[in-house]
């Protein structure tokens, strides 16, 4: 079974998520996508075909969605573009993601650059599985 490759973003930070996920749309054809709902929602009125499946917002639930996805190993990724300035309410459900992140070894990338470099780390991952075969 294909791991899901999870997408969420701050408010402020949804265009810079949008604009970078759009780029990288043809790799992630084929990929399972998986966004809380306000992430998910922003992506699709920006025009991106790829199909995500939607959990609830990261307020509302969201976070421990995913977190309980990584704690059963179902997540391969996780992409967060992370607004610095954000101090809400729901910050103790973002550093439990974050420590989940690093206690099941799942790679966590919480801006563009750490995210460019875990996708091509994926793609060559992926290369070397295929050589295998």
């Amino acid at each position: 079974m294909m791991k899901n490759i999870v997408i969420l973003a701050h408010n402020a930070m949804k265009p810079t998520m949008a604009e970078f996920i759009k780029e990288r749309e043809e790799w992630l054809w084929g990929k399972r996508l998986v966004a809380t709902g306000r992430s998910a929602e922003f992506l699709e009125k920006n025009e991106f075909k790829v199909p995500i499946v939607h959990l609830s917002p990261g307020q509302s639930g969201g976070y421990s969605e995913i977190n309980a996805m990584i704690a059963e190993g179902e997540v391969a990724l996780v992409l967060f573009f992370v607004d610095p300035d954000v101090k809400e309410g729901h910050h103790p459900d973002i550093e439990a993601l974050i420590e989940i992140c690093i206690r099941k070894n799942v790679p966590l990338a919480t801006n563009t650059s750490t995210a460019e470099l875990m996708i091509l780390g994926h793609i060559r991952k992926e290369m070397a599985e295929r050589m295998k075969q």
